[in-house]
């Protein structure tokens, strides 16, 4: 088939390059003038099945009212807020139950331990090579930041992950750059998940997803979706109808737009996240792999002779606009845990970026329910490590086979009230 992917995100290009495996003749539509330079462009870089979770964990809407209040607050909400965020706010507040949390958790786990096999599959065999490193580690600062960890840890253990909890003496074998004047109770380590550069990636399956025959037009901004006998596609500039067989909605946020004049009301919005990177100063001082500070939610990753400080979810607000407070955040738990690694006086890239989610926290997959449009949209900061598995169940759904993961409760029916 002639199939159109709109948006070239990480999402985008695992979405091209599925497609393109099976066969299909595939066009990449984007509106920025290369891959990846959005929500993909400088996350955290964490794949880790351990650390998926779910925001409508039972006391999430109580502990958000309470960062309000907090100077490091790993989740905000900012004014003005659209009626498009104040609904999904609702919902979201509704879906925090605790039975409807362990269907969405159990969705992301099966779908991020997919991912990952995926993942592990391209990139041996295209022999991908991009900045990344294994294991992860979550660091509890006190006795209750490891209780509260308790529960999570118990998903893990009926879901077979594996995890280890350490004393402070053995995660700082493991990570030996810890600053030992920061107070840490105790550690989990994942050694299975990992660090790695979504960018990066993002780039090389582009270029492979090329020598393939897939198509990509840069600085394409998709107006119009009409689904009538295939899909035809209006771009602005350009007087003249593109008409494809069928089209894969991967544009994150900006899908909105596109399926809202559809009458297709998906309940997306995004919470932006924000990360510092800059050059390593000390490599002795620097993380190996990847730490998690549990308590402000904020990722600290090397990314070969870089380090990225990355966290913080925030609601509202004027999207371009920085928040300083967030960004102090980010230097605060740097500072904490690997004091000197980093040279902060130069060269330093301070980043905020969009993470479209869904109330529910799971992403949807699957048939829009109108004809020839699919959807691949929602992964909220998880983009990277749900993207090659969702693009190999999408790529599944539209060739007519049973995907090797179970999708039921993936799709969009689950969205409509």
């Amino acid at each position: 088939m002639k199939i159109a992917v709109i948006g070239a995100g990480i999402i985008g290009v695992t979405t091209a390059y599925e497609l393109a495996c099976d066969g299909h003749e595939v066009t990449v539509l984007e509106r920025r003038g290369a891959a990846a330079e959005e929500g993909s462009f400088a996350n955290a870089g964490i794949v880790a099945v351990g650390d998926i979770t779910a925001w409508t964990a039972p006391g999430m809407p109580g502990k958000l009212m309470q960062h309000l209040f907090s100077r490091y607050a790993p989740m905000n909400v900012r004014l003005p807020l659209s009626g498009r965020e104040l609904a999904w706010m609702w919902r979201w507040h509704r879906a925090c139950k605790l039975d409807a949390y362990l269907v969405s958790r159990g969705h992301l786990l099966g779908l991020a331990s997919y991912s990952r096999e995926r993942l592990h599959h391209i990139t041996a065999e295209l022999k991908l090579e991009y900045e990344r490193s294994d294991g992860h580690m979550v660091l509890l600062r006190s006795e209750q930041d490891s209780k509260r960890v308790q529960t999570s840890l118990q998903v893990l253990r009926d879901a077979g992950v594996a995890f280890k909890e350490l004393n402070p003496a053995d995660a700082r074998k493991i990570e030996s750059g810890l600053n030992p004047d920061t107070a840490l109770f105790s550690a989990v380590h994942l050694p299975d998940d990992e660090v790695g550069n979504c960018r990066q990636f993002a780039l090389l399956l582009k270029n492979e997803a090329q020598r393939m025959g897939v198509k990509f037009l840069f600085n394409a901004s998709v107006t119009q979706v009409v689904p009538s006998a295939g899909i035809t596609l209006g771009i602005a500039g350009d007087h003249t109808p593109h008409h494809y067989d069928a089209a894969v909605m991967c544009a994150g946020l900006d899908s909105t737009r596109l399926l809202d004049a559809l009458g297709l009301k998906i309940p997306l919005i995004a919470v932006h996240g924000y990360s510092v990177s800059a050059a390593i100063r000390e490599p002795l001082n620097a993380p190996r792999s990847a730490v998690m500070d549990e308590r402000y939610k904020v990722a600290i990753s090397r990314f070969g002779n870089r380090v990225r400080v990355a966290g913080c979810a925030e609601i509202g607000g004027p999207a371009g606009k920085k928040r300083a407070s967030a960004l102090q955040t980010l230097y605060k738990v740097l500072h904490d845990w690997f004091p000197g690694a980093a040279n902060l006086s130069s060269g330093v890239q301070e980043w905020k970026g969009a993470r479209p989610i869904l109330p529910d926290g799971p992403p949807v997959l699957g048939p829009s329910g109108l004809p020839g449009l699919w959807l691949n949209l929602g992964h909220g900061a998880s983009g990277w490590g749900l993207s090659c598995g969702s693009a190999r169940v999408l790529a599944d759904l539209i060739g007519g086979r049973a995907p090797d993961l179970d999708v039921n409760g993936l799709g969009v029916g689950r969205l409509r009230i």
